[in-house]
């Protein structure tokens, strides 16, 4: 069986000393090992390899192996970029579990933001040059983010300046994406408003503390304990620890709601909202409910894939308004210790893979 060629038309800073506490017992036990490798099957062909995480199947993070997978070319309109960061999304361990996704064909490359290094343009690419550093998310749709190369439309990343490292860049390019659409283009936010950030340690909650807080509104946010110092540091005016807190009972007229978490924390969140709020979700309310209230907006971001999103995170960036979120770094070989943590959903910050 020859792998399929996934590589085209792809979508979607601590030090391991400072990893958070659920990660450092995680690295105390024994946990599902990537390795062997998965012997490459292009060679028959002569076809080039690079090496990437392969999803063999749905199922826990011991489907996840490290093997080899075609090089991708550049169609029309697009680059090859060799990566340096790949980011590590909720959506991704999702995926592996079959939510959503039954027509994969096996094995898969997940992951859908990076940054690298442009080595390959394509037909009809004027605005992208080899050696360019650039960052990007991939189309919707589609994934490949974890393994050495990718190829993408050029139009949809952008170029990555020198003071973003890899990094950095891979770790901020879904979340603050997603939190722009969320909050600028969905829910209007303005200035002297009240927002209500569902799960602020998160990597896209975490940014859109700090756009919100940019855009002059009053921010609320839920975390845990031991995230709260965190949280307050994007620019949190008040924590809400959910886990000896209900925030039905304490927070009240809020313009909006930015949900996260999703679940029953989505529904719940409806109570604090003011007639006429809006509510911008990310992650789904439990299957098959419906709004309680008939007197607020529920919206959902089409979170689309274009470079102007992209060059006003860096606008953000520039100007001091957002800053990248605390990131945990692993290893390709190490994509299912990664998929874990993601999975437990109490990290801080973001997980990035360093692939070169």
């Amino acid at each position: 069986m020859t792998l399929p060629l996934l590589c085209r038309d792809v979508y979607g800073i601590i030090g391991h000393d400072g990893l958070p506490a659920q990660v450092a017992m995680l690295r105390s036990q024994p946990y599902p090992c990537i390795h062997p490798y998965v012997k490459p099957t292009s060679s028959d062909t002569g076809e080039k390899a690079m090496k990437a995480v392969l999803l063999m199947n749905h199922g826990g993070p011991e489907m996840l192996r490290y093997g080899d997978a075609p090089d991708p070319t550049a169609g029309p309109g697009e680059v090859v970029v060799d990566i340096h960061a790949a980011s590590v999304n909720a959506a991704d361990y999702k995926v592996r579990l079959g939510s959503g996704r039954s027509n994969l064909r096996f094995p898969y490359i997940l992951g859908r933001d990076f940054s690298g290094v442009v080595s390959e343009v394509g037909p009809g690419v004027t605005d992208l040059a080899i050696g360019d550093a650039v960052f990007g998310v991939c189309d919707q749709g589609i994934e490949g983010a974890y393994a050495e190369k990718i190829a993408i439309k050029a139009a949809i990343i952008a170029k990555k300046p020198d003071r973003l490292g890899h990094a950095e860049a891979a770790a901020m390019a879904l979340t603050s994406l997603t939190a722009l659409w969320a909050l600028e283009d969905t829910a209007q936010l303005k200035a002297g408003e009240t927002i209500l950030i569902q799960g602020g340690a998160g990597g896209v909650a975490g940014f859109g503390i700090q756009l919100a807080k940019y855009i002059g509104a009053t921010v609320i946010t839920t975390a845990s304990a031991r995230n709260h110092d965190y949280v307050r540091s994007l620019g949190a005016d008040r924590v809400i620890d959910y886990n000896v807190e209900d925030f039905t009972k304490t927070v009240t007229n809020c313009d909006a709601v930015f949900d996260t978490v999703g679940g029953e924390v989505q529904i719940r969140s409806y109570a604090v909202l003011k007639p006429g709020g809006r509510l911008v979700w990310v992650a789904a309310a439990p299957e098959g409910s419906q709004p309680p209230r008939s007197d607020v907006q529920t919206l959902r971001p089409g979170v689309a894939r274009d470079r102007k999103h992209l060059e006003r995170m860096l606008e953000l960036f520039e100007a001091g308004a957002v800053w990248p979120p605390e990131i945990v770094r692993y290893k390709l070989t190490d994509a299912a210790e990664a998929h874990q943590v993601s999975e437990s959903r109490h990290l801080q910050g973001k997980l990035v893979f360093e692939v070169r």
